[in-house]
C-alpha cells in the first residue's frame, strides 16, 4: 500500500487537458465548462500544456491575469489543476527571433516553425527561455492551493542533430569510453575502416552518413535518452526550488521506441502515461486489451507498483490512427477501468472541448462542437465520473505480482537494428505480447520490468528474445534461478552485450550455464513456411502433442538441460526445441522456437502451476475476461472486466466477496458480466 500520488488530493482523479486559452475570445465558454464539469463528475485539469504563447506573447512580457483567472475558478468549483509547462511548443516570435531553437534533423536540414516538440534541448537559449518561463510559473502558482503538481512539458519525444547537440554527443561519448581505443573497440570501428583518429570525426547518425555502426547508433540512442532527461531536470529545478512537495510527472506514449523510460524513474514523483488503443479494428479486441494491459503494467513498475496516472486518453474517437472508430456502448467505462484495475489512480482525457480548428479540431472530447452534455460520450464520460467515485478506497492500492516479463527499451534498439537473421521482421514486440497475453488470460498479475531489475521478488521471469546481455543481467539471472526461481527465455537471446558486439565464448552468452545448452544456428523461416515441434513422450511437463513452428528456429545443443520437444522437420529434425535446465533450486527454460499461440498458452499454463503462481481468481476464465487485483493492507479489489461483445459468466472461487461495483447482478457464486461489462469485488487479504 502507497500513500495517495497527490497528497493534495488524494482520492481516484478524474478529468482531461484543457485549454481555456483557446476560448478566450468566446464570452460564457469558461463559465459554461464549469457546469459542465461538475456534471460530469471530475475533479481535476491539466492547464497550460501548448499555452507559452498566450504566456508570454512577445519575450518578456507576460500576461498570467487570464491564467489566474482560470485556475482560481476550477478551484472555486472544486476541480484541481495539474499545471503544465509549456515546453512542447515555442512561440512563433522565438522561431524568428532565434533561429538556432529549432532541431536540425539528421539530414543537417534545421526546420521551419511549426509542430511539437520541434526545438532543441541542448540549446542554450531555449534552456534559459524555459528556466525564465517556469521560475515565473513557479514564484506565482506554487503554492495555490488548487495546483496540485506539475505536468512537464508533453510527451517529450525525437532528437536533434544541430552543432549544439554534436558537441554533446562527442562530449558523452569522451565521458563515456574515455580514449578513441577504446570507442573504436566498443563501437568495432575497423569494420569498413570505420576507425576514428580524432574525437572531431564523432557525430550523429546520418541518412548521408554513417547508420551501419550499431554501436554508434545504440550510443546515439542512449545520448538522446539522457539529454532528455538533463533537460527534464532543468525543466523541474526551478519548480522543486520554490515547492519541493509539489509532486511532477512526463506523460509517456505507449510503447514508445525513442527514450529509454526506465532512466526517467527515479526523477518522477509520479508515472503518467497516455492511452489510446485500437479498439474496435477487427472483431476480436482481445489482443489489443492485452496490449493496452501491458502497457499499464509497463508504466506501474517503472516505480515498482507505485501507482501511476492516465493522463490521456480518448472518450471516443482519435484524429490521427488510421481509423477513427468510435467506442461501442461500455467500452469507454470498461477501458477507463481496466487502467485503475492495472494501478492508475486516474482517468484523464485528451481533451475536454474540441478545437475549433487544426489539426486536432476533430479529435475525440468530453464537449463536442455542440457544446452541450446531452451527447452519448458526455454519458460516458459522467459514468466513469460516478465509478470512480465508489472506488475512492482504493487510491494508494497496489498490485505486487509473482510473475515479471523482460520488455528492454536497449534490448529493443539492438534488436531491431541487428540486421538479420530475419530482415522482414524479427518481431520482438509482437513476441513479448504473445507471451504476456498467456497471463492476461489466466487473470495472472504481470510486472514489465527493463534487463538490470532486481528479480528476487518474483517467482517466474520471462526474457522473450533477451539478444542483449548487460553486464552483470546473467549473474542476476543465475543468481535469480539458483535460488529457487523459474526463468524462461527463446530463440535469439544472449546473442551481444551492452556495446552490441556478439559474445564470443557461444551462445547464448552469459545465460549459457543457466540454460544448459548452446546454441549453434539460428535458422529463419519465410513466411508461410512452418516446421513443427513435437513434445517428447515422457516428459513429465503436462503438455503433449506437436505445435506448428514459424519465422525462427535455433539450433541448439544439450549441456546438462533436458530436452522437452524436438523438431519434427528439415535437417535439423529430432535436435531439441524445448529444454528445461534444473539449477541449483530453480528451473531455466529456454523455447528454441517460434510456436503457435496454442503452444504458448498450453506451456504458460501449466508452468504457472508448477511454479506455483497464484491467478486472481481461482477459476477458470471464460475466454476474453480477465482479472486483475489491487492490493491495499487489509483488502484485495479484484476487477473482472469482459472485452467481448457478448455476455459473460464467471464461476467466482470460494472465497467471500463483497460487490463494491457490479454492472449486472450475482448470483452466490455466479457473476453475469454484459458485452463490454465489468464488476469490482472486494474480499479480506
Amino acid at each position: 500500500m502507497f500513500k495517495p500520488v497527490i497528497k493534495k488530493a488524494p482520492y481516484l482523479l478524474h478529468g482531461a487537458d484543457y485549454n481555456p486559452e483557446q476560448w478566450l475570445d468566446y464570452p460564457g465558454v469558461f463559465e459554461e465548462d464549469l457546469r459542465l464539469m461538475k456534471l460530469a463528475k471530475c475533479n481535476v485539469m491539466s492547464v497550460g500544456i501548448f499555452s507559452w504563447v498566450k504566456l508570454e506573447p512577445e519575450e518578456s512580457t507576460y500576461n498570467f491575469e487570464w491564467l489566474d483567472h482560470v485556475i482560481d475558478q476550477l478551484h472555486a468549483n472544486g476541480v484541481s489543476v495539474l499545471l503544465a509547462t509549456p515546453s512542447g511548443a515555442r512561440p512563433a516570435w522565438m522561431s524568428e527571433k532565434y533561429p538556432e531553437v529549432l532541431r536540425v534533423s539528421a539530414n543537417r536540414v534545421r526546420n521551419l516553425h511549426g509542430m511539437r516538440h520541434n526545438h532543441c534541448y541542448t540549446s542554450p537559449i531555449y534552456r534559459e527561455k524555459i528556466k525564465q518561463m517556469n521560475t515565473k510559473l513557479a514564484e506565482r502558482y506554487s503554492d495555490h492551493p488548487g495546483v496540485i503538481g506539475w505536468h512537464i512539458s508533453n510527451e517529450y519525444g525525437g532528437d536533434c542533430h544541430c552543432d549544439h547537440c554534436q558537441h554533446a554527443f562527442r562530449d558523452w561519448v569522451k565521458a563515456k569510453y574515455q580514449t578513441l581505443d577504446k570507442l573504436n573497440q566498443a563501437w568495432w570501428t575497423t569494420f569498413w575502416s570505420h576507425t576514428y583518429t580524432s574525437w572531431s570525426q564523432v557525430e550523429s547518425p546520418a541518412p548521408h552518413g554513417e547508420t551501419m555502426v550499431h554501436g554508434q547508433n545504440l550510443d546515439w540512442k542512449r545520448f538522446v535518452t539522457d539529454q532528455t532527461l538533463d533537460f527534464y531536470r532543468h525543466e523541474v529545478k526551478p519548480l522543486k526550488e520554490k515547492n519541493a512537495e509539489l509532486p511532477v510527472t512526463a506523460n509517456f506514449m505507449e510503447a514508445f521506441e525513442g527514450l529509454n523510460y526506465a532512466k526517467f524513474a527515479d526523477d518522477l514523483d509520479v508515472v503518467s502515461w497516455d492511452s489510446y488503443p485500437t479498439w474496435h479494428f477487427s472483431d476480436d479486441d482481445l489482443d489489443v486489451a492485452a496490449w493496452t494491459s501491458l502497457n499499464h503494467d509497463m508504466f506501474r513498475s517503472l516505480k515498482n507498483g507505485k501507482p501511476f496516472l492516465l493522463m490521456e486518453s480518448s472518450p471516443s474517437s482519435t484524429n490521427w490512427q488510421a481509423i477513427s472508430k468510435l467506442k461501442k456502448p461500455g467500452m469507454h467505462v470498461l477501458s477507463s477501468i481496466q487502467a485503475v484495475a492495472h494501478g492508475s489512480d486516474s482517468v484523464q482525457y485528451f481533451q475536454w472541448r474540441k478545437s475549433r480548428g487544426s489539426s486536432e479540431k476533430f479529435h475525440g472530447a468530453v464537449v463536442d462542437h455542440a457544446g452541450h452534455e446531452h451527447t452519448r460520450v458526455f454519458q460516458d464520460v459522467t459514468n466513469v465520473g460516478e465509478a470512480l467515485e465508489q472506488l475512492n478506497e482504493i487510491t494508494g492500492s497496489s498490485v505486487k505480482p509473482e510473475v515479471a516479463i523482460i520488455f528492454d527499451t536497449e534490448n529493443r534498439w539492438a534488436l531491431n537494428d541487428a540486421q538479420g537473421p530475419r530482415n522482414i521482421g524479427v518481431h520482438y514486440e509482437r513476441t513479448v505480447k504473445e507471451h504476456y497475453r498467456t497471463f492476461w488470460d489466466q487473470g495472472i498479475p504481470v510486472d514489465i520490468i527493463s534487463a538490470d531489475r532486481d528479480l528476487n521478488q518474483y517467482k517466474l521471469v520471462v526474457a522473450p528474445m533477451l539478444y542483449m546481455v548487460h553486464e552483470g543481467v546473467g549473474e542476476r539471472i543465475e543468481a535469480f534461478v539458483k535460488a529457487g526461481g523459474t526463468f524462461v527465455t527463446t530463440y535469439w537471446s544472449g546473442i551481444v552485450n551492452e556495446n552490441d558486439l556478439c559474445f564470443l565464448d557461444g551462445f547464448p552468452g552469459p545465460l549459457r550455464k543457466t540454460l544448459g545448452i548452446w546454441s549453434e544456428e539460428m535458422d529463419a523461416l519465410s513466411d508461410g513456411q512452418p516446421n513443427s515441434i513435437k513434445l517428447e513422450a515422457d516428459n513429465t511437463f503436462g503438455i503433449s502433442g506437436s505445435f506448428s513452428a514459424k519465422e525462427l528456429c535455433d539450433l541448439i545443443h544439450l549441456e546438462g538441460a533436458e530436452s522437452l520437444a524436438t523438431y519434427q522437420s528439415d535437417f535439423y529434425v529430432g535436435m531439441p526445441a524445448l529444454t528445461v535446465n534444473h539449477f541449483g533450486e530453480g528451473e531455466a527454460y529456454y523455447i528454441a522456437s517460434r510456436n503457435e499461440a496454442a503452444f504458448t498458452s498450453q506451456f504458460f499454463t501449466q508452468l504457472v502451476k508448477k511454479a506455483g503462481i497464484t491467478p486472481v481468481l481461482n477459476c477458470q476464465l471464460p475466454k476474453g475476461v480477465t482479472a486483475q487485483i489491487r492490493s491495499s493492507e487489509d483488502h484485495d479489489y479484484i476487477f473482472i472486466m469482459n472485452f467481448t461483445g457478448a455476455n459473460q459468466i464467471v464461476e467466482l472461487d470460494e472465497r467471500p466477496y463483497q460487490a463494491i461495483i457490479n454492472r449486472l447482478s450475482t448470483n452466490d457464486k455466479q457473476l453475469t458480466l454484459a458485452a463490454y461489462g465489468f464488476a469490482v469485488l472486494k474480499r479480506n487479504k
